[in-house]
This record gives C-alpha cells, structure tokens and sequence, in this order.
C-alpha cells in the first residue's frame, strides 16, 4: 500500500516568509541579547568593541541599581498600582462586556457606541486635564478638611489607568463574547441558574484565553507608563519602575556608569519576559478563539 503524501510542497513564497521571520527574530533578540550582556560588564569595557563578550560576569551593576538608584521601591509601586488596575479592570470589564455583547436592553447601543469612542482618545492629550481636574480637588479637599488625597496617590493612580484601558478592553472581550454559543446559557437557564452564576460559573471560565490575553496587554501598558505617572506622581517615594528608570538613565549617563543603567534596563524587562513565558500558550489561544463562532 503506497503512503499517503498529503504534504504541500516547498515553495518559494514559504521561503520568503521564512527568512523575513528570521530577519525579523533577528532584530528583536539581538538589541536584548546586548543590554543583558552590557548589564554585565564593567564600566571599562564600554570604550573598546561594544559587541566583545564581559571579561567576566560583573553583577555588582545589578546591585548597584537596586540599591543605589533604589531601584527596589521604583518596582514595588509599580507592582502596587499595576495589580490595583488590573484588579479593578477586571472586576469593571468582565461584567460590562458581558451584559453588553450578550444583551439587548434601551441604551444599549448608547453605551456600545460611548465605549468604541473612547478607543479614539489618546491618553498623553488629556494628562494635563486630567491633572488639574484632581489637583482642583485636592484643593476643594484640602480647604474643607486640610488632608490631600487624589495627587501622589498609588490608587489613585490605578483608578485613572484602569479608566483609560476600558474601551479597548472591553471592546475586545465583547468581541469575544458575542462569538460565544448561546446554548451554555440557556443550559445554566434551565437548570435554575441566575443570571449573574452564569455569568461568574458558566461564561468566565470559557472566557479564560482571553482574560490572558487582555491581562497581558494591559501588564503592558500599565507596568511601562510613563506620562500619567511622571504627572499624577511628583514624590520621588512613589515614583513607578519607568520614572524611575529614566532617573537612573539620566544620572549614570552623567556619572558615566553605563553598566548600572544597563542593568536597570534588564530589571525592568525580566517581569515582562518571565510573565509572557508563562502565559504565552494560553494568549496565542486567546488571539484565535476570539473569531471562532459556537
């Protein structure tokens, strides 16, 4: 019996295809491969060949950037606020891209169409009016009771990146929802299920891939922001990794330390890295399902 070769041929457009990927491969691992390799090299070093291999693994640059740029405090706040906005994001959206992609009511479409306009705002254009809206409460506040709350605020600061990732996050999980056969809820339905165990027991877990994939996306954003939180946040106490960062840049630039500023570098990618690593399968399915039909 002859073997069934169902195997299309090579051919030369796969070809192409393959070595645009590889260019491509090329050019994100490399510039990565050099800032953990100058992470490790003396200050020396860094006036000869800059793609010579370290003399040695010098780690002291890791320790100078946690301890000296304080580095540690720059990654707890970050860690703080994104957690806050991702918490609140989820707790918000889920439920609102639920009711609106699953559920016809009056103002519906009202409030579909007021969520894709946000889609179209940037946010470093309303930083400013954002930062004067709470600075004028912050006064309104500080003259009724003396205490200041909405600047150099943590939560404050996760409440107003949660807002602005609403309309795209939304937005993508409505689009995933409506792609969801109707047939589990009438099932949960039947078996005497309300609306809101349906939603929690029934629709979520399916959801799963693409509450990844909106995590991740948003990790993103919030944990690199820079504009909102050099802003809203003006004591160095609470200034976030990328603010922070940038402070180590333009003092070991003046110091000529470039192996600390590297090393900063690195420390704020490893999370990044580590956390797509560990998610990566699970947001390719959340990439895809989304234009499955049930």
């Amino acid at each position: 019996m002859e073997k069934n070769t169902s195997k299309k041929p090579f051919s030369f457009s796969k070809l192409i295809v393959y070595i645009c990927l590889i260019l491509l491969a090329i050019t994100i691992i490399v510039p990565v491969a050099w800032v953990f390799l100058a992470s490790v090299k003396q200050n020396k070093e860094f006036y000869g060949n800059p793609w010579t291999l370290p003399e040695k693994l010098y780690f002291q640059n890791f320790v100078d950037a946690w301890t000296k740029a304080d580095m540690g405090s720059y990654i707890l706040n970050s860690v703080i606020v994104t957690a806050l906005a991702i918490a609140m994001l989820i707790a918000v959206a889920l439920p609102a891209a639920y009711v609106l992609s699953r559920f016809k009511f009056r103002t519906c479409k009202f409030w579909n169409l007021l969520f894709m306009a946000g889609l179209f705002i940037n946010v470093s254009y309303i930083v400013v009016p954002i930062f004067l809206m709470l600075n004028n409460w912050d006064k309104a506040l500080y003259q009724a009771f003396g205490t200041k709350f909405f600047l150099n605020n943590l939560f404050i600061l996760a409440v107003v990146y949660m807002a602005t990732a609403l309309p795209f996050t939304i937005y993508l999980l409505s689009g995933y929802f409506s792609g969801l056969a109707k047939d589990f809820e009438e099932a949960a339905y039947v078996d005497g299920a309300g609306y809101f165990t349906t939603m929690v027991k029934i629709i979520f877990p399916m959801a799963k891939p693409s509450i990844v994939t909106i995590i991740l996306f948003n990790f993103l954003s919030f944990w690199n922001e820079y504009v909102i939180s050099m802003t809203l946040l003006t004591d160095a106490k609470l200034k976030t990794l990328p603010v922070g960062l940038m402070n180590l840049m333009a003092a070991q630039k003046s110091a000529v330390q470039y192996g600390q500023m590297y090393a900063g570098l690195v420390i704020v990618m490893l999370p990044v890295l580590i956390l797509y690593m560990c998610v990566q399968k699970t947001l390719t399915q959340g990439m895809t399902l989304g234009g499955l039909k049930g």
